[in-house]
């Protein structure tokens, strides 16, 4: 499949093509501001590198949480607006769940992505869903874990401290492999499907004029 995966959620612009599971094109920016104004142009450039137009795609790849809200408004319009321009389907993708894929041989582990939110808060995003909580307020898991993410290494460490069986991976960020990856086992039913429309696990910082937060999902 020919899939455009696009990603702003954690503090990085990146735009990939990827052909039958090979990159062919890509750029990555790490940035925590001007998403909107950078992810067209490296989503264009990847098209031109790839020999591609947008109708030729299979389907249009994005994160849609956890993370930063505008990076991942910014992220998610810009993949509909693609998909819908081309005429291609549009499959949403969690941070989690595109960590998760760089990471197959985990050893019975459950992974714990953990990714940093605002004011001393992350994100948790298990198997079982994403939470949003103090770093102090941490859950005690059930078995032996492993922890990637942004905020692994604060995860870990605190984890370890309370005698937790836990293991520290060097995942980080989503890849745009492992996003398209992803999208493509959601678009062929092997994956519960997720629209793609923003996840905000917490009330974004950002106001409307008069002071009122944008209603969130």
């Amino acid at each position: 499949m020919r899939i455009l995966a696009l990603d702003s959620a954690v503090g990085r612009c990146s735009a990939t093509i990827v052909l039958n599971g090979g990159v062919v094109a890509g750029y990555q920016q790490d940035i925590d501001r001007g998403q909107a104004a950078i992810l067209p142009v490296m989503a264009r450039d990847c098209l031109r590198d790839a020999g591609l137009a947008a109708s030729e795609l299979d389907l249009v790849a994005v994160t849609v949480g956890p993370g930063s809200f505008t990076g991942i408004r910014a992220c998610v319009a810009l993949a509909q607006g693609i998909a819908l321009a081309a005429g291609v389907p549009v499959v949403g993708v969690t941070v989690g769940e595109a960590v998760a894929e760089s990471l197959p041989q985990l050893g019975g582990r459950t992974l714990l992505c953990a990714i940093e939110s605002r004011r001393g808060r992350i994100f948790l995003e298990t198997g079982a869903g994403i939470l949003s909580l103090a770093i102090v307020d941490l859950p005690n898991p059930f078995g032996p874990v492993a922890v990637a993410g942004n905020a692994a290494a604060i995860v870990a460490s605190r984890l370890a401290a309370r005698g937790v069986n836990v293991m520290l991976t060097d995942a980080r960020l989503p890849a745009g492999r492992h996003i398209a990856a992803v999208a493509e086992r959601r678009f062929r039913g092997d994956m519960a499907p997720l629209p793609a429309e923003p996840i905000y696990v917490d009330p974004p910082e950002a106001k409307l004029p008069g002071g009122k937060a944008p209603t969130v999902a």
